[in-house]
């Protein structure tokens, strides 16, 4: 992609409203804008980002088994009367009341639409276990959204859930999405600690929290050191095997919020207890049959009698994931994406566009690094090398390939790593070669 043909409308100075480093940077590297508070319009740039998360979450999800469908953004009210949770839900909900009358909602998650769709087409335990996820915007009407991406209203989440014949069926689902969810987070270069968790509105006895730590993290959080040297993307997962013993590696070694539990008196050894910041990015419940109870879900069981199905659900927040790994992974000249997730692979800067030799080496290196597959932003813009620097440096592409006119006459491009600002001279054939690798 040429750089002077895309809608990247990146700012110089800070914004006044913007108070964390995600926000500060998301504005300025012209990856969002704001419509309403809470509420944000996702531009180019932030958008592929968005994409590539989003790919990562439903590539893990469908590992397990999970299947994807779409459910809607609005949702009929008298289903969250059937559970109890319409009139306890609070302001949050967006109440909506429809041309002839009838009360809807703008959904906050949809454990009660799904456990409809599921009452309406499960009747045996032979249709049992399911496994249903999907991709959706959800609305929470904040009464102080901040933040930017971080604590908006309107934000888009995965959100998962399963039905089960038995508490046992039930507690492995669980387990598989418990791993799931950090070989997802792994794969986005983050580490995520599991922690345990109150259910708040959804309800259930058993929850975990998925934190991953960065120094702007919005509350304290302390763990075991080791949780920090378990690398759950080397493993090769069964997902339909006992998941419990990776379970219970994560579960024995302590963590916990600083509200959630006074760290002076923490089980850990001080030697090996961990104080840290960190952000919330994914939450996971076991709540057995609260819903199918409320609302009838039930299956004829082995025995011909009828049983209520066991459920769960599973959120990540795929917007405020994009928040949160550039609160993770900054530096004070901008964003630095891990790969997994980055918009672009490489920008390729021209140092000096009035020079024909420079626009030459130039056009041919985007050509080749496009026919190798590798996805280019090409500054090819008529400005000074300091600005396209700074620009690259916010946006933080993980590889910078720079070409000049010394480079040229030594036949040799300079590419740098954003992350380390670790730089090689090599020649054309040997960058392609490097950032193919």
């Amino acid at each position: 992609m040429r750089l002077s043909r895309y809608f990247l409308p990146t700012l110089k100075e800070t914004p006044s409203d913007a108070q964390i480093v995600s926000h500060r940077y998301m504005l300025r590297a012209g990856m969002v804008r704001q419509a309403s508070a809470g509420i944000y319009s996702w531009l180019p740039l932030g958008l592929r980002v968005l994409r590539r998360i989003e790919q990562i979450v439903r590539e893990e999800q469908d590992a397990t088994g999970a299947r994807e469908i779409l459910m809607p953004t609005i949702q009929p009210a008298d289903l969250w009367r059937e559970s109890g949770r319409y009139d306890d839900y609070g302001k949050e909900m967006l109440r909506i009341t429809d041309r002839h009358d009838r009360d809807m909602l703008y959904g906050p998650t949809n454990e009660e639409l799904i456990t409809d769709i599921v009452r309406r087409e499960i009747k045996s335990y032979r249709d049992l276990p399911q496994n249903l996820y999907h991709i959706q915007w959800k609305f929470r009407d904040e009464v102080r959204p901040r933040f930017g991406v971080m604590r908006g209203r309107e934000f888009l989440m995965k959100d998962n859930y399963s039905f089960d014949l038995n508490y046992e069926g039930a507690r492995h689902s669980y387990n598989k999405m418990f791993v799931s969810y950090l070989r997802t987070f792994a794969r986005m270069g983050l580490k995520a600690i599991p922690m345990r968790a109150e259910t708040g509105p959804i309800g259930g006895d058993l929850s975990h929290e998925f934190i991953i730590l960065a120094d702007t993290g919005e509350s304290a959080v302390y763990c075991h050191k080791d949780l920090l040297g378990f690398d759950i993307t080397d493993q090769d997962i069964d997902f339909d095997a006992d998941l419990q013993p990776i379970v219970d590696h994560w579960t024995s070694l302590y963590a916990a919020a600083d509200e959630m539990h006074d760290p002076d008196s923490c089980p850990v050894a001080k030697e090996d207890l961990l104080e840290a910041r960190g952000i919330e990015v994914g939450h996971i419940f076991y709540f057995g049959t609260k819903y199918s109870d409320a609302m009838n879900a039930k299956v004829t069981g082995p025995d011909g009698n009828e049983v209520a199905v066991e459920m769960g659900s599973y959120g990540i927040g795929v917007s405020r994931l994009v928040g949160g790994i550039i609160e993770a992974s900054h530096d004070d000249r901008g964003i630095i994406w891990p790969d997994a997730v980055a918009p672009f692979h490489v920008g390729l800067i021209n140092l000096r566009v009035s020079d024909d030799a420079c626009n030459a080496a130039c056009e041919d290196m985007y050509a080749k690094l496009m026919a190798a597959g590798i996805e280019v932003l090409y500054d090819e813009r008529d400005a000074s090398a300091g600005a396209k620097f700074a620009d690259m440096d916010l946006i933080g592409l993980p590889w910078q390939v720079i070409v000049g006119p010394k480079g040229i006459g030594a036949g040799t491009v300079e590419v740098k790593r954003r992350a380390t600002g670790e730089t090689e001279n090599l020649s054309p054939e040997q960058a392609i070669a490097k950032l193919a690798g």
